[in-house]
């Protein structure tokens, strides 16, 4: 298929980088999800120092892959405010199962990257539509 097209690997490996960091991990019969970002954070500073700083890699990421900076600002700002809240003692680290700023910022480049290629996107569905209602006629 001509038209194929697939998500750049700095963009699957931050996909990868904010499960682990915010949804990993599922409580069984609550189905709350929480990643390191809460586990590490429960380490007063530090464990919050750490978790921003593998945050920032998703933005290096995102720089990597082209990312507009009005949106690698937009990013910084949720990895702030997830960093400040983490500094308040345990309220920080319950708004830390919820917050989820990784998840965030992945979903910021994930729009950008799909407004980007929107029409080679489009051309490929296209091609894999035509080819199944081809296989379906014989």
């Amino acid at each position: 298929m001509p038209n194929k097209i697939a998500a750049p690997p700095a963009l699957l490996r931050a996909q990868k980088l904010a499960n682990l960091m915010d949804t990993k991990i599922k409580i069984p019969f609550l189905g709350i999800r929480f990643g390191l970002d809460f586990l590490v954070g429960l380490i007063p500073v530090v464990g919050d120092l750490i978790m921003t700083g593998l945050a920032l890699s998703i933005v290096a990421m995102a720089k990597s892959m082209g990312v507009p900076k009005e949106l690698r600002f937009a990013m910084l700002r949720n990895i702030a405010i997830d960093f400040l809240l983490g500094l308040v003692p345990f309220v920080g680290d319950v708004v830390d199962m919820f917050y989820r700023s990784n998840q965030k910022n992945v979903r910021i480049i994930e729009k950008w990257w799909v407004s980007h290629h929107h029409a080679k996107i489009k051309a490929h569905s296209q091609d894999v539509l035509e080819q199944w209602q081809k296989s379906a006629d014989v």
